[in-house]
Formats: structure tokens, sequence, C-alpha cells
């Protein structure tokens, strides 16, 4: 079992970037796949992005791809979400996830097992 707790979100001006970081408590972070999901009002929970246990191996939203990055250190127990050229679409809550399944790069919330606070992410134009 892990927790999860989310950083890093704000108010960012449209073509602005921000990092994300999610620090996971427990000795067995690297066993799990991370993902990162964000959530609009009034809108469901989509899929961001997702990392492997070893970091290798990448998936993205074809909404966020070629903006977003997202990446682990396993030392650290943190995954994070480097993102840049903001749309205002991209305002949401972020909330990253844990799996130890094989299915962690399917973009189905219901895949994770293991859920963070969320941190709100907002940007303007």
């Amino acid at each position: 079992q892990v927790q999860l707790v989310e950083s890093g979100g704000g108010l960012v001006q449209a073509g602005g970037s921000l990092r994300l970081s999610c620090a996971a408590s427990g000795r067995t972070f690297s066993s799990y796949a991370m993902g990162w999901f964000r959530q609009a009002p009034g809108k469901e929970r989509e899929f961001v992005a997702a990392i492997n246990y070893r970091g290798g191996s990448t998936y993205y939203a074809d909404s966020v791809k070629g903006r977003f990055t997202i990446s682990r250190d396993n030392a650290k127990n943190t995954v994070y979400l480097q993102m840049n050229s903001l749309k205002p679409e991209d305002t949401a809550v972020y909330y990253c996830a844990a799996t130890r399944g094989p299915q962690y790069y399917s973009g189905s919330a219901s895949s994770y097992d293991y859920w963070g606070q969320g941190t709100q992410v907002t940007v303007s134009s």
C-alpha cells in the first residue's frame, strides 16, 4: 500500500509551464506503475500520462502528447509531471495514482488502486 500527495499546482498563463510532483510513502513505491489523471468541473476524470515501474516506458493522452512529460525518481519515491505550453483547457485538478496491475497504460482510472488528493492547475488565457 502507498499514500500519495500531489504538489506543484497553481495559476499560470497560457503558454507557461508547471511541474507537478507526487510524493509517495511506503517502501514498495518502485513496484508500482504510476499515472496522472485530471478532472475539470462538470467533466469526467481523464487520463493524462502513465509510467511503468522502472521508468522506461511512458504513455500520454493525445491531448498532451508533445507538451507534457512524466518521469519518476524511485530513490525519492516521487513521480513528476512536467507541463509545458499550457492551454486553458488544461485547467483541472490533477491526481496521481498508483497500480501494481499490468493495465496502467490503458488510460482507465479503474486500473489504479491508490490516489492522491489532487492539486489544482489553472491556466489563464
